[in-house]
Protein backbone atom coordinates (compact mmCIF):
# COMPACT_ATOMS: atom_id res chain seq x y z
CA UNK A 1 0.00 0.00 0.00
CA UNK A 2 1.45 3.33 -1.14
CA UNK A 3 1.55 6.21 1.35
CA UNK A 4 2.35 9.91 1.10
CA UNK A 5 3.40 11.28 4.48
CA UNK A 6 3.55 14.98 5.44
CA UNK A 7 5.15 16.03 8.74
CA UNK A 8 7.47 18.99 9.29
CA UNK A 9 9.35 17.56 12.30
CA UNK A 10 12.17 15.40 10.95
CA UNK A 11 12.33 12.94 13.86
CA UNK A 12 8.58 12.34 13.84
CA UNK A 13 8.49 12.08 10.06
CA UNK A 14 11.34 9.57 10.13
CA UNK A 15 9.70 7.60 12.94
CA UNK A 16 6.36 7.44 11.15
CA UNK A 17 8.07 6.39 7.93
CA UNK A 18 9.85 3.55 9.71
CA UNK A 19 6.65 2.48 11.48
CA UNK A 20 4.66 2.37 8.26
CA UNK A 21 7.37 0.52 6.35
CA UNK A 22 7.77 -1.98 9.19
CA UNK A 23 4.07 -2.79 8.81
CA UNK A 24 4.12 -3.37 5.07
CA UNK A 25 3.39 0.10 3.70
CA UNK A 26 5.44 1.76 0.98
CA UNK A 27 6.13 5.41 1.76
CA UNK A 28 6.46 6.89 -1.73
CA UNK A 29 6.96 10.45 -0.48
CA UNK A 30 7.73 11.97 2.93
CA UNK A 31 7.49 15.76 2.77
CA UNK A 32 7.65 18.66 5.22
CA UNK A 33 5.54 21.46 3.67
CA UNK A 34 2.19 22.16 2.04
CA UNK A 35 3.25 22.74 -1.60
CA UNK A 36 5.38 19.57 -1.63
CA UNK A 37 2.47 17.62 -0.15
CA UNK A 38 0.02 18.75 -2.81
CA UNK A 39 2.53 17.95 -5.55
CA UNK A 40 3.17 14.46 -4.12
CA UNK A 41 -0.55 13.74 -3.78
CA UNK A 42 -1.11 14.63 -7.41
CA UNK A 43 1.98 13.05 -8.92
CA UNK A 44 2.41 9.90 -6.82
CA UNK A 45 -1.29 8.90 -6.59
CA UNK A 46 -0.96 7.22 -3.17
CA UNK A 47 -3.41 4.73 -1.71
CA UNK A 48 -3.58 6.85 1.45
CA UNK A 49 -2.17 10.14 2.74
CA UNK A 50 -1.04 10.72 6.33
CA UNK A 51 -0.94 14.46 6.86
CA UNK A 52 -0.03 16.86 9.65
CA UNK A 53 -2.61 19.66 9.58
CA UNK A 54 -0.08 22.42 10.30
CA UNK A 55 2.82 22.61 7.86
CA UNK A 56 5.23 25.30 6.63
CA UNK A 57 5.32 27.98 5.44
CA UNK A 58 2.72 29.49 7.82
CA UNK A 59 2.10 26.55 10.19
CA UNK A 60 -1.65 27.12 10.14
CA UNK A 61 -3.60 24.62 8.06
CA UNK A 62 -1.49 24.01 4.96
CA UNK A 63 -1.64 20.24 5.36
CA UNK A 64 -5.41 20.20 5.61
CA UNK A 65 -5.80 22.59 2.68
CA UNK A 66 -3.51 20.51 0.47
CA UNK A 67 -5.38 17.33 1.37
CA UNK A 68 -8.79 18.87 0.70
CA UNK A 69 -7.59 20.30 -2.61
CA UNK A 70 -6.24 16.90 -3.64
CA UNK A 71 -9.59 15.33 -2.72
CA UNK A 72 -11.36 17.78 -5.00
CA UNK A 73 -9.26 16.37 -7.85
CA UNK A 74 -9.62 12.81 -6.57
CA UNK A 75 -12.68 12.51 -4.27
CA UNK A 76 -11.87 8.95 -3.24
CA UNK A 77 -8.38 9.81 -1.92
CA UNK A 78 -8.10 8.44 1.65
CA UNK A 79 -6.67 10.99 4.10
CA UNK A 80 -5.67 10.56 7.73
CA UNK A 81 -4.84 13.91 9.32
CA UNK A 82 -2.78 14.36 12.45
CA UNK A 83 -3.16 17.27 14.83
CA UNK A 84 -1.65 18.30 18.12
CA UNK A 85 -4.98 19.74 19.28
CA UNK A 86 -8.69 19.03 18.97
CA UNK A 87 -10.21 21.49 16.51
CA UNK A 88 -13.89 21.16 15.69
CA UNK A 89 -13.55 23.32 12.58
CA UNK A 90 -10.99 20.94 11.09
CA UNK A 91 -13.22 17.96 11.90
CA UNK A 92 -16.14 19.74 10.26
CA UNK A 93 -14.20 20.48 7.08
CA UNK A 94 -12.95 16.92 6.79
CA UNK A 95 -16.42 15.45 7.17
CA UNK A 96 -18.25 18.02 5.07
CA UNK A 97 -17.90 16.04 1.85
CA UNK A 98 -19.57 12.98 3.35
CA UNK A 99 -17.48 10.63 1.21
CA UNK A 100 -15.64 8.69 3.91
CA UNK A 101 -12.02 7.50 3.73
CA UNK A 102 -11.21 10.17 6.32
CA UNK A 103 -9.47 10.08 9.67
CA UNK A 104 -8.57 12.61 12.36
CA UNK A 105 -6.10 11.55 15.05
CA UNK A 106 -4.32 13.52 17.72
CA UNK A 107 -0.55 13.18 17.50
CA UNK A 108 -0.47 11.50 20.90
CA UNK A 109 -2.04 8.46 19.24
CA UNK A 110 0.84 7.86 16.84
CA UNK A 111 2.98 6.63 19.71
CA UNK A 112 0.51 3.75 20.02
CA UNK A 113 1.75 1.85 17.00
CA UNK A 114 -1.10 -0.64 16.66
CA UNK A 115 -3.74 2.08 16.94
CA UNK A 116 -1.98 4.30 14.41
CA UNK A 117 -1.42 1.51 11.89
CA UNK A 118 -5.02 0.30 12.27
CA UNK A 119 -6.24 3.85 11.64
CA UNK A 120 -4.19 4.12 8.44
CA UNK A 121 -5.53 0.79 7.19
CA UNK A 122 -9.13 1.65 8.08
CA UNK A 123 -8.99 4.98 6.25
CA UNK A 124 -7.22 3.41 3.26
CA UNK A 125 -10.06 0.88 3.05
CA UNK A 126 -12.63 3.68 2.86
CA UNK A 127 -13.54 3.85 6.55
CA UNK A 128 -13.75 6.74 8.97
CA UNK A 129 -11.62 7.08 12.08
CA UNK A 130 -12.10 9.92 14.54
CA UNK A 131 -10.04 10.47 17.66
CA UNK A 132 -12.07 9.80 20.83
CA UNK A 133 -11.32 13.32 22.09
CA UNK A 134 -12.74 14.79 18.89
CA UNK A 135 -15.87 12.71 19.31
CA UNK A 136 -16.19 13.82 22.91
CA UNK A 137 -16.02 17.47 21.86
CA UNK A 138 -18.61 16.99 19.13
CA UNK A 139 -20.92 15.19 21.51
CA UNK A 140 -20.45 17.83 24.20
CA UNK A 141 -21.30 20.61 21.78
CA UNK A 142 -24.30 18.67 20.53
CA UNK A 143 -25.47 17.89 24.07
CA UNK A 144 -25.39 21.60 24.90
CA UNK A 145 -28.05 22.14 22.24
CA UNK A 146 -30.07 19.13 23.35
CA UNK A 147 -29.64 17.10 20.15
CA UNK A 148 -28.49 13.99 21.98
CA UNK A 149 -30.37 14.62 25.20
CA UNK A 150 -32.77 11.77 24.43
CA UNK A 151 -29.97 9.18 24.29
CA UNK A 152 -29.32 6.95 27.28
CA UNK A 153 -25.80 6.71 28.74
CA UNK A 154 -25.36 3.32 27.07
CA UNK A 155 -26.50 4.70 23.72
CA UNK A 156 -24.00 7.53 24.05
CA UNK A 157 -21.26 4.96 24.71
CA UNK A 158 -22.29 3.06 21.58
CA UNK A 159 -22.43 6.27 19.55
CA UNK A 160 -18.93 7.30 20.59
CA UNK A 161 -17.49 3.92 19.61
CA UNK A 162 -19.41 3.87 16.34
CA UNK A 163 -18.06 7.32 15.52
CA UNK A 164 -14.52 6.01 16.04
CA UNK A 165 -15.19 3.63 13.16
CA UNK A 166 -15.70 0.45 15.18
CA UNK A 167 -17.84 -2.43 13.97
CA UNK A 168 -20.76 -3.80 15.98
CA UNK A 169 -18.55 -6.68 17.11
CA UNK A 170 -15.82 -4.29 18.30
CA UNK A 171 -18.37 -2.09 20.07
CA UNK A 172 -19.80 -5.15 21.81
CA UNK A 173 -16.39 -6.32 22.92
CA UNK A 174 -15.49 -2.89 24.29
CA UNK A 175 -18.75 -2.54 26.23
CA UNK A 176 -19.01 -6.26 27.13
CA UNK A 177 -22.40 -6.67 25.48
CA UNK A 178 -23.62 -8.86 22.62
CA UNK A 179 -23.73 -7.82 18.97
CA UNK A 180 -27.50 -8.09 19.04
CA UNK A 181 -27.58 -5.64 21.94
CA UNK A 182 -25.34 -3.26 19.97
CA UNK A 183 -27.72 -3.55 17.00
CA UNK A 184 -30.69 -2.65 19.22
CA UNK A 185 -28.87 0.35 20.68
CA UNK A 186 -27.87 1.44 17.17
CA UNK A 187 -31.45 1.25 15.96
CA UNK A 188 -32.56 3.31 18.95
CA UNK A 189 -29.87 5.92 18.27
CA UNK A 190 -30.92 6.37 14.67
CA UNK A 191 -34.58 6.55 15.65
CA UNK A 192 -33.95 9.22 18.29
CA UNK A 193 -31.63 11.24 16.03
CA UNK A 194 -33.97 10.74 13.04
CA UNK A 195 -31.25 9.24 10.87
CA UNK A 196 -32.06 6.45 8.45
CA UNK A 197 -30.28 3.21 9.43
CA UNK A 198 -27.75 1.74 7.00
CA UNK A 199 -25.99 -1.61 6.77
CA UNK A 200 -22.88 0.28 5.63
CA UNK A 201 -20.78 1.02 8.72
CA UNK A 202 -18.90 3.88 7.05
CA UNK A 203 -22.07 5.61 5.90
CA UNK A 204 -23.56 5.07 9.34
CA UNK A 205 -20.62 6.79 11.06
CA UNK A 206 -20.63 9.65 8.58
CA UNK A 207 -24.35 10.17 9.05
CA UNK A 208 -24.01 10.33 12.82
CA UNK A 209 -21.05 12.72 12.67
CA UNK A 210 -22.72 14.88 10.06
CA UNK A 211 -25.70 15.25 12.37
CA UNK A 212 -23.57 16.01 15.43
CA UNK A 213 -21.53 18.73 13.72
CA UNK A 214 -24.49 20.70 12.32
Amino acid sequence: MRVVLAEDLFLLRDGLTRTLEDHGFQVVAAVDNGPSLLRALREDAPDVAVVDIRLPPTFTDEGLRAALEARRDRPSLPVLVLSQYVDQLYAHELLAGGRGAIGYLLKDRVTHTAQFVDAVRTVAAGGTVMDPQVIARLLARSDARGTTAALTPRELDVLRLMAEGRSNAAVGQSLHISESAVAKHTAAIFAKLRIEPSADDNRRVLAVLAYLKR
